[in-house]
């Protein structure tokens, strides 16, 4: 999320800082001979540093006319290399911000998002840290280029004793020396973003699917299984006396209840009998209990 918000920011400011530059080297030739003096050459350069085109006039001295110097060095790879690299950070960060915020099922969907976020990521980085070095580099080369002691000795006028040079305003380099910080800020925001992105990617949720125990979650777990087996163990057998006699009785008591329901439940089957009729002669039952048994009798007497 921090990339979200600051990439976009820092990416315009390293390459505004860089492709916006405009530089002012102005030198100034006294000779001898004052009516063929120039007190003002200014020699103007900028983005992309092509400086091997950058042209002035400066008198010779010697004659009322004079001459045509230009700038040595091509510097201008380096800088579009690096606002190039700028450029497109600010618009690949402008388009992450959009799926982020309106299309983040589409992003987390199949794990694609988080992969190609994570792969352009790392490109990013890379040739972040390669811009910014190279481009401090270079500038460090258009500094001795543009430097008033290097560009004077370009004059002719200037080589000779009695006559008097001088850079009467340097170019600021403060605003390319900011363009280089934020190139590496830029590095270290990508580079840090690569952990955040790679946390979003299927590898990181495989390897943490399953996680390791360390080897000090092995040891206390070991311990308490020790502490464990000792106390089992340590416990007298007259301890499991009670208990299984106490459970048994329990059982016992819970049964004889059930016992005494099923004889309540099949008493009142042999009590109640259907009435059983017999023609002829009444039959005599030796026992009380037999007959009380066999329910109420019913005689008939033959007409």
């Amino acid at each position: 999320m921090c990339m979200v918000i600051f990439a976009p920011i820092f990416a315009i400011c390293a390459f505004a800082t860089c492709g916006g530059y405009y530089g002012r080297l102005q030198v100034k030739v006294d000779c001898a001979d004052r009516r063929q003096s120039n007190l003002s050459i200014n020699i103007d350069f900028g983005y992309p540093f092509r400086l091997e085109q950058v042209h002035f006039r400066a008198p010779l001295c010697e004659a009322k006319r004079g001459e045509v110097l230009f700038l040595d060095g091509d510097y201008s790879s380096a800088a579009q290399f690096f606002v190039t690299v700028g450029v497109f950070a600010f618009l690949y960060s402008l388009m992450a911000t959009v799926v982020y915020v309106f299309y983040q099922n589409k992003y987390l969907k199949n794990n694609r998002g988080p992969l190609v976020d994570f792969v352009v990521t790392i490109m990013f980085s890379f040739m972040w840290l390669v811009s910014s070095c190279f481009w401090a580099k270079t500038l460090s080369d258009i500094k001795a280029a543009t430097n008033p002691t290097q560009v004077l000795l370009l004059i002719s006028a200037c080589r000779a004793q009695e006559n008097k040079c001088a850079a009467t305003q340097e170019p600021l380099w403060s605003r390319l020396n900011t363009s280089v910080v934020f190139g590496f800020v830029n590095l270290v925001l990508w580079g840090g973003n690569i952990w955040f992105v790679f946390k979003e990617t299927g590898w990181y949720k495989t390897g943490h699917r399953y996680p390791t125990r360390s080897a000090s979650g092995k040891r206390s777990s070991e311990m308490r299984q020790r502490l464990y087996s000792e106390s089992s163990f340590d416990q007298p057998d007259e301890s499991f006396g009670p208990t299984r006699q106490n459970s048994f009785n329990q059982s016992q008591t819970d049964y004889r209840p059930q016992v005494q329901r099923q004889a309540s439940v099949n008493q009142p089957q042999v009590s109640f009998s259907l009435p059983q009729t017999y023609l002829g002669k009444a039959v005599n039952y030796s026992t009380e209990k037999r007959a009380a048994s066999q329910g109420p009798m019913i005689f008939v007497n033959e007409m």
